[in-house]
């Protein structure tokens, strides 16, 4: 893909609607609002309100190339409960969100989670940005073939940050689109947890995920769940 058709793409996604939570099928989002004349950095990069909901039910193979230049796929993470993170340098959202993911990075990854960042964007700003910010955690890069990763997934019409939980068996519990916090980030990965220990299955834990998330947006009705 040449640069100017990438970034033709790019603006489309700043200049969509607003983000919306997505449970494996269901998807849940705010009214739509007009959208603005010029894109706004700290706003949430997102889809149309009504984002593609029919998510693959196990990891999808893709290779893309990783920070030292090697092709990688995500079954070189295989026996992992992978929490795959699609974001941009130019995301607002996306970059808010990247200590939360180094934090999760760190302390659950003696419970078998892996983060795994899929940047699409040019090679060179996620270098140069991913050094100056010190991301830890794996990162594969791509432009086209990284919109065609996230179409493997079943999220064809998305905004940027999204991610995707699976179990330690490759099964896609939950996405999230838009920016998580904390709290959203600990319902899912406790929930992910309870499936990768056997206590339960996959579809128990999406019901699990949508009822705490929609409690949480309850408690707080400001608060935009995704």
């Amino acid at each position: 893909m040449n640069r100017g058709l990438l970034a033709a793409i790019l603006v489309g996604a700043a200049c969509g609607g607003v983000a919306a939570y997505v449970l494996f099928g269901r998807a849940q989002a705010p009214s739509t609002a007009p959208a603005a004349a010029q894109p706004d950095p700290a706003a949430p990069v997102a889809a149309p309100a009504h984002p593609t909901a029919r998510l693959a039910t196990t990891v999808p193979h893709f290779e893309l190339v990783d920070r030292a230049g090697q092709r990688r796929s995500l079954a070189d993470w295989q026996g992992k409960a992978l929490i795959v993170n699609f974001w941009a340098t130019w995301c607002a959202p996306c970059r808010r969100e990247i200590p939360l993911l180094q934090q999760v990075a760190r302390e659950r990854a003696a419970e078998g989670f892996q983060v795994i960042g899929i940047a699409v964007d040019y090679r060179d700003k996620v270098l140069e940005y991913a050094d100056e910010v010190g991301i830890e955690y794996p990162l594969l890069i791509g432009e086209q073939d990284a919109l065609d990763a996230a179409a493997a997934f079943g999220v064809e019409a998305v905004g940027f940050p999204f991610t995707i939980f699976t179990d330690v068996h490759g099964r896609i519990v939950a996405a999230h689109m838009g920016e998580m916090d904390a709290a959203e980030a600990k319902l899912i990965l406790d929930q992910v947890a309870e499936v990768n220990a056997g206590r339960q299955n996959p579809a128990e834990a999406r019901h699990a995920i949508e009822t705490g998330l929609a409690a949480m947006q309850q408690a707080e009705p400001g608060k935009s769940i995704g």
